[in-house]
């Protein structure tokens, strides 16, 4: 059975990153988006890289332009966007696709991963939780706000 660390994805600045790069830590993947309702989120995000930035834990952002069209910039304007508007430190992917036949091999694995049946995402700023040895241990629909993960971040952090 595939986990994260199985999978690629492509960087904001056109390089491939392999996800085993994050094995061992804990990791809060988010789909984002520049131009929505929850783009504030950023914000919170940013807090929770700085709340555990001496614990093996990163938030992967994969900037998308499915729902709404809410992220019509290119990879650069993107990160120029989350870092003089938000501070973001954490890494930005490249923009993709999450659901449908576009979808990256890795966001088909968090759609289907612990489901008999694949879970689209619904809307910008879904969250997945990644334990240390790269199983997806919990989804967030976007209404879920970067600091009421903390505790599950936390948990799973204890256990390595």
């Amino acid at each position: 059975m595939p986990t994260f660390h199985d999978f690629s994805a492509e960087t904001g600045s056109g390089d491939v990153q392999a996800m085993s790069y994050y094995a061992g830590r804990v990791v809060l993947v988010v789909n984002t988006a520049s131009e929505c309702g929850y783009t504030k989120q950023y914000a919170g995000l940013q807090d929770l890289q700085q709340h555990f930035a001496q614990e093996p834990f990163t938030v992967l952002a994969f900037p998308c332009n499915q729902f709404g069209a809410q992220e019509p910039g290119s990879d650069q304007e993107i990160a120029s966007f989350c870092r003089t508007r938000f501070a973001v430190t954490f890494p930005l992917m490249a923009k993709c696709e999450v659901n449908g036949a576009g979808a990256t091999p890795l966001w088909q694995w968090l759609t289907q991963a612990g489901s008999s049946h694949p879970q689209p995402v619904k809307w910008n700023f879904t969250k997945f939780l990644i334990d240390p040895q790269g199983r997806l241990v919990k989804r967030f629909e976007p209404a879920v706000e970067p600091h009421e993960v903390v505790g599950d971040i936390d948990r799973l952090l204890r256990r390595r």
